[in-house]
C-alpha cells in the first residue's frame, strides 16, 4: 500500500509539472474585436476594417487601401513581451489576398513578421529588429486562405537564425540592413517594443500600390522552460510503476 502511494503521488507529481509545461496558445479571430492589432487607415482608402463574415472562418480583418505597403501593429501581451522566457514561440497568420496590383497591373509585395525594438537603433533609423519573410504574396498564389507560420526554437542564441534577418543598421559595403552593432537576436526577442506584419521588406522600396488584403486567426503559441528536475522526476516516476507492475 505503501509503494503504490508513493507511485501515485510521483506520477500526479509528473503530471502536474507537465501541465505547466504545455503550450500556450493566444488567437484573434476578429469575432469581438482587433485584439490589440492596430491596422492601416488615412486617406488612402476604407483602411482596416473588421468584417463579420468572409473570414477563415467567421469575421475577418479588411484592409482596402493604396499606399506604399501596409503595417499591422501590435504592442501588446501576449504578441509583444519578452521571447526569451520561453523554449520556444510559433507565430502564424491567415492571409487571403483579393487584390495587390501597381497602376492597375497584378503584382507581388513581400510578407513578413517584424520584431522591432525602438532603443538600440543607429542614429537615423527608427527602430533595430529582427525579420522574417514568409513570401511575396499575391492575388495568384494567395487567392484563398493561407496560413503563413514561423517558429522560433532558440530564443536565447545570439546568432539570426536561418531565415531571419536584422535591421536597425547598414552592411558600410553592401548597404544591406544588419543589426546594429553589439545586438544579438536574443537582445531582440528580450526587449522588442512591438510585434509587426508588414509589406515593408528592409532595404527595399516600393510605389503607390492597391491593396485588398485580409487576415484572420493571428496567434502565437509559447512554450515554457522545461522546470528543473521534471525530466529526472518524469523517469522516476516511470521507473517505480515499472517496478510495482512486475
Amino acid at each position: 500500500m505503501t509503494v503504490r502511494g508513493g507511485v501515485l503521488t510521483v506520477i500526479a507529481g509528473t503530471l502536474l509539472l507537465a501541465g505547466r509545461a504545455g503550450a500556450d496558445t493566444t488567437t484573434v479571430t476578429f469575432d469581438s474585436g482587433t485584439g490589440g492589432w492596430d491596422g492601416v487607415s488615412g486617406s488612402g482608402g476604407p483602411g482596416s476594417t473588421i468584417e463579420p463574415t468572409g473570414g477563415n472562418p467567421g469575421a475577418n480583418w479588411r484592409t482596402v487601401f493604396n499606399d506604399f505597403g501596409l503595417t499591422f501593429t501590435n504592442a501588446t501581451a501576449p504578441f509583444a513581451q519578452d521571447y526569451t522566457q520561453f523554449a520556444s514561440i510559433t507565430l502564424s497568420i491567415d492571409v487571403k489576398v483579393n487584390d495587390i496590383s501597381f497602376f492597375g497591373s497584378p503584382v507581388t509585395r513581400p510578407f513578413l513578421v517584424e520584431l522591432r525594438d525602438f532603443d538600440s537603433a543607429d542614429p537615423g533609423l527608427p527602430w533595430a529588429s529582427a525579420w522574417f519573410k514568409f513570401d511575396d504574396i499575391g492575388s495568384d498564389a494567395y487567392g484563398r486562405w493561407t496560413t503563413l507560420s514561423v517558429t522560433i526554437t532558440d530564443p536565447l542564441a545570439a546568432a539570426l537564425p536561418a531565415g531571419w534577418r536584422g535591421y536597425g543598421s547598414e552592411d558600410p559595403v553592401t548597404f544591406e540592413p544588419i543589426l546594429p552593432a553589439g545586438v544579438t537576436f536574443a537582445d531582440i526577442l528580450g526587449g522588442f517594443d512591438e510585434i509587426a506584419f508588414t509589406t515593408f521588406e528592409p532595404g527595399w522600396f516600393f510605389g503607390f500600390t492597391d491593396f485588398d488584403i485580409q487576415l484572420d486567426n493571428i496567434t502565437i503559441t509559447t512554450t515554457p522552460v522545461p522546470a528543473p528536475g521534471s525530466a529526472a522526476l518524469l523517469f522516476a516516476a516511470s521507473a517505480l510503476a515499472a517496478r510495482r507492475r512486475r
